[in-house]
């Protein structure tokens, strides 16, 4: 099942990483647990391993059909592996859901933050008397509370993927550093003194300094916390 049938006459020091972590779980398979608990068993492995045995771990757990635990920092291996996931702040469980509840209705500015790489983006912004979303003295969207929400300040997040260059967008900002990253390009920019990532599709021809102007791709792709709390303010955005 480990594909260890030609390393039974090594000694431990003999086996590669990822043929240490494959024995390892084979001792916990035989005998027959009702749960595996895994914590952080790839963070010594290199990139290219721990994405092998991020898959093989997975295609075991299905096999198997054992629930396991399996704590990590690790963005990819929380997104890709769960079936749940349980976002802890200092002891605290800030959120449980899927995957893909936690990353698109994150419920506290925490874990907004935290699930998602790159991280977030957040503003100070306001929230106007009609309803508009203000960010940067600009309007940015329109929202329509759950519930009554008094005209004030609030904390407005958006990823990365959302932010998309529009040659009248509301945000004027400028071009930090790039990141090229074969399929996908990483857009470091300043909406003033406010650092933003930016997300783009294959090459960009930016290489540093040049201005540009942003919108969000739509109006639901803003995400709103108290300012104070952290928590969540739900609108009809992200619905």
């Amino acid at each position: 099942m480990l594909e260890l049938e030609g390393l039974l006459d090594r000694k431990p020091r003999q086996l590669s990483g990822g043929q240490r972590q494959r024995v390892a779980m084979g001792r916990a398979i035989v005998r027959e647990p009702k749960a595996f608990l895994f914590d952080e068993p790839l963070s010594n492995l290199d990139a290219k391993l721990r994405v092998q045995m991020r898959l093989e771990i997975k295609k075991l757990q299905r096999r198997l059909r054992t629930t396991s635990i399996y704590v990590t920092h690790d963005q990819t291996e929380a997104m890709t592996m769960a079936d749940r996931l349980v976002v802890l702040n200092q002891g605290l469980a800030e959120q449980v859901g899927t995957p893909e509840q936690v990353y698109d209705r994150p419920r506290t500015r925490f874990v907004a933050g935290f699930i998602g790489s790159p991280a977030m983006n957040f503003f100070d912004a306001m929230v106007n008397a009609d309803g508009d979303l203000v960010v940067g003295g600009r309007r940015a969207a329109s929202i329509c509370p759950a519930i009554p929400l008094a005209p004030g300040p609030v904390t407005a997040g958006i990823r990365p993927e959302h932010l998309m260059i529009v040659g009248d967008g509301p945000f004027a900002v400028t071009v930090d550093m790039v990141e090229p990253l074969g399929a996908e390009t990483l857009l470091h920019v300043r909406l003033e003194n406010n650092p933003l990532t930016l997300r783009l599709p294959g090459k960009q021809p930016f290489t540093g300094d040049e201005k540009i102007r942003l919108a969000a791709c739509r109006d639901d792709a803003w995400h709103l916390f108290e300012t104070r709390s952290g928590v969540r303010i739900e609108t009809s955005l992200g619905n």
